[in-house]
């Protein structure tokens, strides 16, 4: 299933029918033809349409997308939605990944999300503190996340992917119980730029099958003649390789969730 739902973004006819209107870089909602009349909606994120970034010069936002896609992929992982690079999109070059359909918040309108601010006596059962601060109007607030597995998984991809910009807004809990990642663009820098909401489990251990998984992930991208390096080279630098094999090292050395840095920790803004 996951190969033909590549295929179809991959060669499916793409038509875009809106575009995403706050998002930093043009990002626009598209179906793809997948055959017997059927349309998969996707997101479709043109090269042309990317903000330069002075910190990240290297490669484009859509490759670094799609190369986390491909690592997330290889290690089992379902966290990051089926993206793909395509030379022929209406708008040239670009990133295309499959959309992710939610509940309706209204639906639920009690419930807290994944990621939230409430009141210090507020924070929900089974849920983690990452942060304490103040609202707009003085008041004090707790940044929390669920102390869900899938978060979990979420937030050891992220110190794998070095992402520079795992925000709350990028957390989607799919209709089909899958929790996704979203917005991959800044990710795989050679140097820790690490930033997240996700720090609840700091200075805990790793669990062991997730550790087992990096391992064997490892081993394959030390292989450079092998699949997922070849992958890798026509979206990343040889640096960003290089860099991405020894986190994957060091997190089985080591298997601990990091600790925060002392600044520049969480992206902002936060949601």
């Amino acid at each position: 299933m996951a190969d033909q739902t590549s295929a179809v973004l991959a060669h499916g006819d793409l038509t875009i029918v809106g575009r995403i209107p706050h998002a930093s870089n043009v990002t626009l909602v598209a179906t793809v033809d997948a055959g017997a009349g059927e349309r998969l909606r996707c997101v479709y994120k043109p090269v042309r349409g990317e903000v330069p970034l002075w910190d990240f010069p290297d490669g484009t936002l859509a490759g670094r997308e799609t190369a986390s896609y491909a690592i997330c992929a290889d290690l089992g992982w379902d966290t990051v939605p089926h993206t793909v690079l395509r030379d022929d999109g209406p708008m040239g070059p670009g990133m295309v990944q499959r959309w992710i359909d939610i509940a309706d918040p209204a639906d639920h309108p009690v419930e807290p999300d994944l990621v939230d601010l409430c009141a210090p006596d507020a924070v929900p059962a089974g849920y983690r503190t990452v942060l304490t601060g103040f609202d707009g109007r003085g008041e004090e607030v707790v940044l929390v996340h669920a102390d869900d597995p899938r978060l979990q998984r979420m937030a050891v991809l992220d110190v794998l992917l070095n992402n520079a910009d795992r925000k709350g807004g990028h957390i989607l809990p799919g209709l089909d119980g899958v929790v996704y990642g979203i917005d991959h663009g800044i990710c795989l820098h050679a140097h820790d730029k690490l930033r997240t909401v996700l720090w609840g489990w700091a200075g805990t251990p790793i669990p062991g099958a997730l550790v087992a998984d990096l391992d064997a992930f490892a081993a394959r991208l030390a292989d450079t003649d092998g699949r997922l390096a070849a992958a890798l080279s026509d979206l990343i630098t040889a640096e960003e390789t290089g860099a991405l094999l020894r986190r994957a090292r060091n997190l089985v050395d080591d298997p601990v969730f990091p600790e925060p840095p002392a600044s520049r920790a969480i992206p902002w803004p936060p949601f």
